[in-house]
């Protein structure tokens, strides 16, 4: 991921987070998983193998999407957290122009 792009990402989890529509952590994540509010699932690229495999299987199993990207103290660091390994967009709105930013989709806002 290049380095605009990385800034986009922060930035749109920093106003979701401000917006209140992202939880993280493993606990909140997971149950949020499990009611089925989850959108876009965001793992650290540091985080444990073990984190990574157990919510990459479960968003698999909910349809929800996953990406692995920023580090766990950058992805605290957006969500005006310490470290963060997992966190969750619970908006649909959230996880689709994340989805954009992602895959370098236009979308005539930027």
């Amino acid at each position: 991921m290049d380095a605009a792009t990385e800034t986009r990402v922060q930035n749109l989890l920093s106003i979701a987070a401000r917006a209140r529509r992202i939880v993280s952590g493993a606990f909140m994540a997971e149950e949020m998983l499990r009611k089925k509010r989850g959108a876009y699932l965001l793992l650290a690229t540091d985080a444990s193998e073990e984190t990574k495999d157990k919510f990459t299987r479960m968003a698999a199993q909910m349809d929800v999407p996953a990406a692995k990207l920023l580090t766990m103290q950058q992805l605290g660091h957006c969500l005006g957290k310490e470290y963060r390994a997992v966190a969750l967009l619970i908006d649909r709105g959230f996880a689709k122009r994340l989805a954009a930013c992602l895959h370098d989709i236009p979308t005539g806002v930027d």
